[in-house]
């Protein structure tokens, strides 16, 4: 029987496993739903299975670069305590993503998953990796970036924030400087025109409701506005941020005067995004204490 794409898509998303085990699993029960399910529940990756659905909102960042400056990875991996993302086992299969990413450039997270490993695919490591320590592991996102013309440099921030920048003109140590104020200020995007009209919109309606409470005139409002939108587009844009190693001037000057140009750039955080779990220990006791 024809295992189709839709069939693939159905089983993840009832069982939360990967592209790979999943059509595995099909192709072993001849098309068969409930039969694919059972056998993934009674193989190895089982635990892989059941853990699918727990929040991870820890995990790594990583970077890998070519030794030409001109090709690079970030890399976001997770997995559900601080304690599992120190561990050696989850470290070594972060580094493995990240030079598969690098080495193969695929589209997406599914066809990286695919991509062979040491032990297998990708998907099929991570699953033995989630049976051995006892998580949820999940590669979250990646970026590729390769440069012709000009340089790729990189940051990290620990393990948990990363920023890989292209740059045209300049040197490796400028490019750092700016991957690391990226790092700590956090800008949207490059410059003006990258901010999305949909920021800029919900942004400028604040500022209005705010300035039309004071009460003053439409074009003393206008005035108003204008200024609050390009203090906001100075705050949230790379070139338009003070320089962290120098405040007094701004990133954009900073490479003017170097003669550089940043072209693009991203900032992966650990967990950005993702609603962790609150727990609260002294109400489940106490909950299991009144069902007991």
């Amino acid at each position: 029987m024809q295992i189709t794409a839709s069939m693939v898509k159905e089983l993840r998303e009832t069982t939360g496993a990967g592209m790979m085990e999943c059509k595995k699993a099909l192709t072993a029960a001849n098309g068969d739903m409930e039969a694919a399910i059972e056998q993934m529940r009674k193989s190895g990756a089982a635990k892989a299975v059941k853990k699918a659905d727990r929040v991870a909102a820890e995990g790594q960042v990583m970077v890998a670069s070519s030794d030409d400056h001109r090709r690079a990875v970030i890399v976001e991996v997770n997995c559900e305590t601080d304690f599992v993302a120190k561990d050696e086992n989850f470290n070594s299969f972060v580094t493995q993503v990240a030079e598969q990413a690098l080495a193969q450039q695929p589209a997406d997270v599914d066809a990286l998953m695919a991509l062979s490993g040491a032990e297998g695919s990708l998907e099929e490591t991570r699953a033995a990796l989630v049976a051995k320590i006892g998580e949820n592991v999940q590669v979250r996102r990646f970026e590729l970036f390769a440069s012709e013309d000009g340089e790729l440099a990189h940051y990290l921030h620990g393990t948990r924030i990363g920023v890989v920048v292209e740059m045209v003109g300049g040197n490796q140590d400028l490019a750092r400087d700016v991957a690391m104020h990226i790092a700590a200020s956090h800008p949207v995007c490059v410059d003006e025109s990258q901010v999305p009209q949909d920021l800029l919109k919900k942004e400028e309606a604040v500022f209005r409701a705010q300035a039309e409470e004071s009460g003053k005139p439409a074009e003393i409002i206008d005035k108003m506005i204008t200024g609050r939108m390009k203090k906001y587009l100075g705050e949230v844009t790379l070139l338009g941020q003070p320089f962290v190693k120098d405040p007094d001037q701004t990133v954009g000057q900073m490479l003017k005067a170097a003669g550089a140009q940043v072209r693009q750039f991203a900032r992966f955080e650990v967990g950005e995004g993702i609603e962790k779990k609150t727990e609260n220990f002294a109400e489940e006791v106490m909950a299991q204490a009144k069902g007991s």
